[in-house]
């Protein structure tokens, strides 16, 4: 699979389930307010969703502080990407790309791939691990004299988990309004960093039209299996097509009914932070023990790079693959093999923070593999 998260393929073949910090999805769960109103919701799952997501749009300019004509709900952050590949094109002749867009590398899989989908020509920013892979100056002048339609970027970063200092961001906002280009910014794990509201482009909407801030319920709420997400936009002729690119009741009343219900859910949010920011923590100092020197993250992941030889975490057989994979995923742990990601390679994992008694497991495996055992 491109992506993390195949937990029914090991189900499939182990007859079992596995500790999977292979997704970075909230560690607590879905909510018990959220799985509440999925149950009570079903007694009306009869009618059609609302096709406006009135109520949750509502609920979401309540907890945004947007007016409700931003906010585009969608079947996920992944739907609505999708959406805006499709939305965007500028219509060429059949023979020629529907625009260029620009993404970084590494970074989320499915920009590149909506965007091929829809015959964009993709240019790649590629961030150099000599920097620890974050948009420096260097790549900013890179951007100003890049052309082109469309720029996606990714805060924190998957799967750097990374962020961009605000400054910078600042600038490349600035310029893509001045030269026309939509900037997408996905914020979909900006909830799982220390100061969520200290990192976060929400207020630049009503001056830059040409931003689309993407979020999503996905992750944060632990609602994966759920699919809900939504972007904002001050440009409602955006939006709208956005909302043209894709079918009709795309998020099902039962989601809406899920979105609502997460959005009151205040202190579970601030118990997974403080979670996570302690976990984040002690899984990063029990990696640089083994010797990992290589390690990254400010959200709810982190990724790493092993050094290789005789008995490193990272051995590749050359039939068999990445040895430290599947040697976890014997052990009922899976991990995210980041060697498919541009701008990464063989190598290179990242891994989910999950509660402490399963990054236990995890270190305690690891610590058996760099030993020989």
């Amino acid at each position: 699979m491109e992506h993390g998260g195949d937990w029914a393929g090991f189900e499939s073949e182990y007859g079992r389930e596995a500790i999977d910090f292979s997704m970075n999805v909230n560690p607590l769960g879905v909510p018990e307010a959220v799985a509440k109103a999925i149950a009570g919701g079903a007694l009306r799952a009869d009618r059609y969703p609302d096709p406006e997501c009135r109520r949750l749009r509502a609920a979401l300019a309540a907890h945004e502080g947007v007016p409700e004509e931003w906010i585009f709900c969608g079947n996920g952050a992944a739907d609505i990407i999708d959406r805006i590949a499709l939305a965007f094109g500028d219509g060429r002749a059949e023979d020629q790309c529907a625009g260029r867009a620009l993404v970084t590398a590494p970074t989320f899989s499915e920009y590149e791939n909506a965007l091929e989908r829809c015959d964009w020509e993709v240019d790649h920013l590629r961030l150099d691990e000599a920097e620890d892979f974050r948009i420096g100056r260097r790549a900013v002048e890179i951007i100003k004299m890049w052309a082109g339609e469309i720029l996606f970027l990714c805060e924190p970063n998957n799967p750097t988990g990374l962020t961009t200092d605000m400054g910078m961001i600042r600038d490349i906002l600035e310029h893509c309004e001045s030269s026309g280009t939509i900037m997408v910014v996905d914020e979909c794990f900006n909830g799982f960093l220390d100061d969520p509201e200290g990192h976060t482009v929400k207020g630049y909407l009503e001056e830059h039209p040409n931003l689309i801030v993407l979020r999503a319920f996905t992750k944060l709420y632990g609602m994966a299996g759920v699919r809900l997400g939504y972007c904002l936009c001050s440009d409602w002729k955006k939006l709208e097509s956005i909302r043209k690119a894709g079918q009709p009741w795309n998020v099902s009343y039962l989601a809406e009914e899920a979105g609502i219900a997460a959005l009151g859910e205040n202190g579970y949010l601030e118990e997974t932070r403080e979670l996570i920011g302690r976990e984040r923590a002690w899984l990063k100092e029990q990696l640089a023990d083994l010797g990992i020197e290589k390690i990254y993250g400010e959200a709810n992941y982190i990724l790493f790079r092993c050094d290789k030889g005789d008995g490193s975490l990272c051995h590749v057989d050359a039939e068999a693959g990445p040895v430290l994979t599947e040697r976890l995923r014997r052990q009922g742990i899976l991990i995210r093999d980041c060697g498919n990601y541009e701008g990464l390679g063989e190598g290179w994992y990242r891994i989910a923070v999950r509660k402490h008694e399963e990054n236990e497991r995890l270190i305690e495996s690891l610590e058996e593999y760099a030993h020989g055992k």
